[in-house]
């Protein structure tokens, strides 16, 4: 049986936008025209306290870079490719590097160029479907580079409150903790992404068994497409994570190195139960199509049975609707009781008794009403 969707579901972003054109020549800056002009947030902590403010000319950063132990600033949007490049120059950042921050299609990856090292990830949120953003992070000797683009928030929002609250290492630690926090932070918001799909999947395991149809499938395709972009997501940041701790780098301290390990436990976890709800929906399709199969056999067991039920009443009528008068002792072998008072009544009780008597054999052998059959028979058990 073929079944028609009314619509195809999307699978997100399976159609990469702004990539460089074939040729091109390395490290082109092509920004995304649909991206807003960058935001620049600073937030400098150390000794002498915390420092937050939002930048409004890319000129004024050199003056807030070596007032505190650590700075952090963090650019929304790709729109002006003037401010990248000149944030480019000032943090003497690879082109190379400025053409992955801009094309937002990049797998995760760590890039180390001696004095910078250079993280791509991919940050998780559920709005409606599962959506990844790509999220570029810089590591320097004293400071975080962090570009995000597409739709605004992200999930640093708790590193930012314990930074203005001075709690926990990240204020005395330098900026590799708070890369690793960073890290941590984007690697744990695929955990409330999944549990959103979770639950979906309890719903729809529910929806299978009691009431299945054709919308189903569309939501399981669906659950499918999402699952299937978080799993190329979150499994190119296990190997990423994983060259951090294993590579020696000036840049990371042995003590964050175990905080690090962490996070690569925490995205093989992550990757288990994205495997594990792929799994899970492709048994839900299969169950999907059992529960459809199952209706169609029963609704063709009830046809059956029907049809059979009129076989023998059609015959009688059949015979009788043949029209062949009788008369008594002229033609002995043409059709009898044709003028018997009674004859209309005796061929209908006929057929009233074949059509109960079929009902009671097909009851005797299961056919039909099996869960009246089965209570019968716990009622029965009960009494003895």
């Amino acid at each position: 049986m073929k079944f028609r969707r009314k619509h195809k579901p999307q699978r997100p972003e399976l159609k990469v936008k702004n990539r460089t054109k074939p040729g091109s020549s390395p490290g082109q800056i092509t920004p995304d025209p649909s991206q807003p002009k960058p935001t620049i947030h600073v937030i400098a902590y150390g000794n002498a306290g915390v420092t937050e403010t939002d930048v409004p000319d890319v000129n004024d950063l050199p003056a807030l870079l070596y007032k505190h132990e650590v700075t952090w600033i963090n650019i929304d949007g790709f729109g002006d490719v003037k401010t990248i490049e000149r944030l480019g120059e000032m943090f003497n950042l690879h082109r190379l590097a400025l053409e992955d921050v801009v094309s937002q299609h990049q797998r995760a990856k760590i890039d180390d160029y001696g004095d910078l090292m250079f993280i791509v990830m991919r940050m998780a949120s559920c709005p409606d479907r599962a959506h990844t953003e790509q999220l570029n992070l810089f590591l320097g000797k004293n400071f975080i580079l962090t570009f995000q683009g597409g739709p605004p928030g992200d999930s640093f929002d708790r590193v930012r409150q314990r930074i203005r609250d001075q709690a926990g290492k990240i204020c005395s630690r330098g900026p590799d903790y708070l890369a690793y926090a960073l890290i941590d932070a984007a690697i744990d918001a695929y955990y409330p992404v999944l549990e959103i799909y979770s639950e979906r999947l309890d719903t729809l395991e529910d929806q299978v068994l009691e009431r299945p149809d054709t919308s189903l499938m569309d939501s399981l395709h669906t659950v499918k497409a999402d699952l299937l972009m978080l799993r190329r997501a979150i499994w190119p940041m296990r190997e990423a994570v994983a060259t951090i701790t294993r590579e020696a780098s000036d840049l990371i301290q042995d003590d964050t190195r175990v905080y690090l390990r962490d996070c690569y436990d925490h995205i093989v976890q992550i990757v288990d139960l994205v495997e594990t709800y792929r799994e899970l929906t492709a048994d839900l399709r299969d169950l999907y199509m059992s529960a459809l199969s199952n209706r169609i056999n029963e609704t063709m067991r009830v046809l059956t049975i029907i049809s059979t039920m009129f076989i023998p009443l059609t015959f009688i009528a059949g015979i009788y609707g043949m029209n062949f008068d009788y008369k008594e002792g002229e033609m002995p072998l043409n059709m009898p009781e044709l003028h018997h008072r009674y004859g209309y009544v005796i061929c209908l009780g006929v057929m009233v008794v074949l059509a109960i008597g079929m009902l009671i054999y097909f009851y005797r052998q299961g056919w039909i009403f099996p869960k009246l059959q089965k209570k019968l028979a716990e009622r029965s058990e009960a009494h003895s």
